[in-house]
């Protein structure tokens, strides 16, 4: 799983980066909580939003147990 955002070079990996509906969900969380990561890969970001569980919306940390992280 990954969560992309519009911006950059990030934006080119939408075509690996989940649903349309699952990068909505994530985008936000994306924006507050990893902005310094952005740029470091899915995988860094993926981390960032397991790291900010407590604190990410109820939709993207759904979609972080809709593939099991």
């Amino acid at each position: 799983l990954s969560v992309s955002v519009s911006s950059g070079a990030f934006a080119q990996q939408q075509s690996r980066s989940g649903t349309a509906e699952e990068q909505k969900a994530c985008t936000r969380d994306v924006q507050k909580f990893c902005r310094p990561v952005i740029d470091q890969g899915d995988f860094t970001i993926l981390a960032c939003l397991k790291e900010n569980r407590t604190k990410i919306s109820q939709a993207c940390d759904q979609v972080l147990k809709n593939h099991n992280q």
